[in-house]
């Protein structure tokens, strides 16, 4: 190797006099994906449409879309929306702990079983889909159908082996799906009203269609005592700046109008 090969120069900083790379890392930019085995976790990624006879179902797809609505209403400080987030929380809280109980209860006789090993069922063409989403709570649905996926496999092998009988098998199946289902549909009953904190701070602290619509918000919430553990990063703008750049209040009553 010749020692006498040119180095890549390092670029210094007149204000502070540190040493910086001459090209600094670029944005980060990542990938997700959700890979499901089972028909039955597939189902609840899309949902399904309604028709003559039959109601719609949530699925993630329909979750992740109105949760980004609520996500963006949180960031403008509508009291409401943080409601909602954590209602969605709750919901997912919830499922996990149903869908992780069963799981842990499957494994444990699976692993209880003298002399005989017991692999998973797998499929051998699994179902992959990109994930590309606005905000962690629609992430964490797509966790959870993962989860309900493999307690489908863990249950359908625990029926080829004698584990558990076609009703068991079928009831935990279903149980599962509605768990996760009801957790879809928990966004849908937002509305997005144009709801500001401080204007209802400022007045009686309560908004009468809001309240018909979404029913009474808590004191804690309202007050801002009270969050989901996770929640958009609000960006607050100085008066000067914000003229400057002219912005002007979103119409939210008009884009409520598909919402029905």
């Amino acid at each position: 190797m010749n020692s006498q090969q040119a180095i890549p120069q390092e670029k210094e900083n007149t204000a502070t006099g540190v040493k910086q790379a001459a090209d600094g890392p670029g944005a980060l930019r990542g990938q997700a994906w959700l890979t499901v085995q089972t028909r039955q976790a597939q189902q609840l990624i899309r949902g399904r449409n309604s028709s003559t006879d039959k109601p719609a179902i949530i699925g993630l797809v329909g979750f992740a879309d109105r949760l980004r609505v609520i996500w963006q209403a949180a960031r403008d400080d509508d009291p409401y929306a943080d409601w909602w987030l954590i209602k969605v929380h709750h919901a997912l809280d919830q499922a996990r702990g149903f869908i992780g109980s069963h799981q842990e209860e499957l494994d444990k006789q699976l692993a209880q079983m003298p002399a005989l090993e017991v692999e998973v069922a797998q499929s051998q063409r699994p179902y992959r889909i990109r994930l590309q989403f606005a905000n962690p709570y629609a992430y964490q649905g797509a966790q959870l159908i993962a989860a309900y996926d493999t307690l489908v496999r863990t249950v359908m092998t625990c029926r080829h082996i004698g584990l558990l009988d076609n009703e068991d098998t079928e009831g935990i199946v279903k149980l599962g799906a509605r768990k996760v289902r009801g957790t879809f549909v928990v966004p849908q009953g937002y509305r997005l009203l144009g709801i500001d904190r401080n204007r209802l701070l400022r007045g009686s602290g309560r908004d009468p269609r809001a309240c018909q619509l979404m029913g009474e918000l808590p004191e804690e919430v309202l007050s801002g005592e009270r969050r989901a553990p996770l929640v958009p990063r609000k960006v607050a703008f100085p008066m000067a700046v914000a003229r400057s750049l002219a912005l002007e209040p979103l119409s939210y009553p008009d884009r409520e109008n598909h919402d029905g």
